[in-house]
This record gives C-alpha cells, sequence and structure tokens, in this order.
C-alpha cells in the first residue's frame, strides 16, 4: 500500500513538471497575443488588486520594521560617535593640562636661568589643596622635610615669588601666599635708584600689594613698560626671613607722589596667578647675604 503510494506521488510530480515544461516551451515560442499570454495578463488583473491592497496593508508593519531598525543603528552610531567623543575629550583635556604645566616649568626654568637660583637647590612641587576662600591664603603641596624643605623657605611660581613655606610635614608642606594678610617680604623697585620697602598684601584686595616704607620723594611712576619689584635679597626690619635677590614679584601698577609723601606706598600687582597654580618650586638651602636694611 506504501509503495503504490509512493509512485503515485512520483508519477504525479513527473506529470507536473512534464507539463510545467511543455507551458513553457509553449509561452515562449507564441505570440504575445497567444492564448498562454493572455491567460497571465487576466490573471495578473485579477491578482494586482489584491496584491497592491495587501501591499498598502503591510506598509505601516514594513515602516515600524525600518524605523525600529534605523532607530538600533542610529542608536549604535551615537553610542560609537559619543564614546569617541568622550576619549577625543579626555586627551584634549590631557594635552591642554600638560601644556599648562609645560608653560609654568618653562616659566620656572626662566627664572633659574635669569636669576642663578639653581643655587639654592630648588625643589619642584605639585598643588595638592588650596586654600577654598576668596583670598586663596595658603595651598598644600607634596614635597616635606624629606626633600629637604624647611619652614620659611621661599616659594616661587609662574617665574614669580608666591609666598613661603609655613609648615612642614615629611611629605608635604603648607605655603602661605604673598595676598596673606600676614606675608611681607623686603622688595626693590627696579628702577634708576633701586628704591626698597616692605611688600605687603592690601588690604580688601586679594589681587594687589602694597610696597610700604619707600623714600617720601622717591621717583616711583606708573611707566610703559611698567617698574618692575622684585626681591631685595636682604632683611628688613623685623622681617626674620631671607630671600635670595631678584626674585620677580610684581610691577608697579598705581603711583602717585601723594601716596608716596603721606603713605611712602605704591601699589604693585603681583606677576603670579595665584588662583590657576599647578607647579611651584620651593627654594631650599637659602644662601643669601645676611644685610640688614633700617626701616623707619
Amino acid at each position: 500500500m506504501h509503495d503504490k503510494q509512493v509512485r503515485r506521488r512520483r508519477a504525479v510530480l513527473a506529470l507536473l513538471v512534464v507539463v510545467s515544461l511543455i507551458l513553457l516551451t509553449a509561452y515562449f515560442g507564441e505570440s504575445p497575443s497567444s492564448p498562454l499570454h493572455s491567460v497571465q495578463r487576466g490573471i495578473v488583473e485579477v491578482l494586482s488588486p489584491i496584491q497592491e491592497g495587501a501591499s498598502r496593508a503591510l506598509k505601516p508593519v514594513r515602516d515600524v520594521a525600518g524605523w525600529f531598525s534605523s532607530t538600533f543603528n542610529a542608536k549604535s552610531q551615537r553610542d560609537k560617535l559619543q564614546k569617541e567623543v568622550n576619549q577625543l575629550l579626555a586627551q584634549n583635556a590631557s594635552l591642554k593640562q600638560a601644556l599648562i604645566e609645560n608653560q609654568q616649568l618653562k616659566q620656572q626654568v626662566g627664572l633659574d636661568d635669569s636669576n642663578a637660583i639653581s643655587s639654592y637647590k630648588p625643589v619642584a612641587a605639585h598643588l595638592i589643596s588650596r586654600d577654598p576662600t576668596l583670598w586663596y591664603a595658603t595651598i598644600e603641596v607634596d614635597k616635606g622635610s624629606d626633600d629637604g624643605v624647611r619652614v620659611d623657605d621661599p616659594v616661587t611660581g609662574d617665574g614669580a615669588l608666591v609666598g613661603k613655606v609655613s609648615l612642614v610635614a615629611p611629605t608635604v608642606s603648607f605655603v602661605t601666599l604673598i595676598t596673606d594678610h600676614s606675608f611681607a617680604v623686603s622688595a626693590e623697585v627696579q628702577d634708576s635708584l633701586g628704591d626698597t620697602g616692605v611688600l605687603v598684601p592690601k588690604v580688601g584686595d586679594p589681587n594687589s600689594l602694597l610696597l610700604q616704607y619707600l623714600p617720601p620723594h622717591a621717583p616711583i611712576s606708573v611707566t610703559n613698560p611698567p617698574l618692575h619689584v622684585v626681591t631685595s635679597g636682604f632683611k628688613s626690619g623685623p622681617l626674620d626671613s631671607l630671600y635670595p635677590p631678584g626674585i620677580p614679584i610684581g610691577w608697579v601698577s598705581s603711583a602717585n607722589q601723594n601716596d608716596l609723601i603721606n603713605n611712602r606706598e605704591v601699589q604693585v600687582t603681583p606677576f603670579a596667578d595665584l588662583r590657576h597654580l599647578d607647579f611651584v618650586q620651593i627654594l631650599t638651602h637659602v644662601n643669601a647675604g645676611t644685610q640688614r636694611a633700617q626701616v623707619p
């Protein structure tokens, strides 16, 4: 029984193949007006509306599927691009930071070359914290007594004096900045006479200093280029800290004869940008003179 069914199916399949071959041969061999072409056109005319309707009915489905496919593809591209953007931003930030640090270190090298401070054994240090107040009165750096740092060692940054060491631990130090109310240093105006005085912070202005105890008729004025103010290199009156001579501090930004006669002072703007320091140099083993200036 089973064999008969198999033979019957094979015979039907063979018959269908033969009929298909005959129809194909007749179709391609006939003219466009032949009966087979007419039947084809009739079938197409009947099925065409159905096909068009089905196409219209399925169009929203295809659109939704296409939208999902495009959305997933767009999200994948977005995530890839966002990852690349984040990497580029990180690289850019790293390069900018390296550029800033390089500029600051170049200024420090220039300071050594111009003032022979290398003989004082400068120790490079990185800031690890700063005073959160507006004044930025103190900073903390990553060098301490293990590196030869001592209390009162002068500290430079941006190629200029920024403060002095006020507290030392084995691996860290605290630096009191030149804008702190307790800071003072003997300083000299680089003019024709080299008038000296004591440089202190200006009360109420964290960006300005005052050079006080100048001679009443000192010929100091605002010039272009401005007059520079540097460390004088010797002790002055009650000041105990001793600084190497010639360290830049700032420039004379305001001066008039009335202030000189009445107050014996001029205003000085610091060279160093105290708000954006990253690196400093601590000048250890200072070997300056011990001359003492008398301050009236």
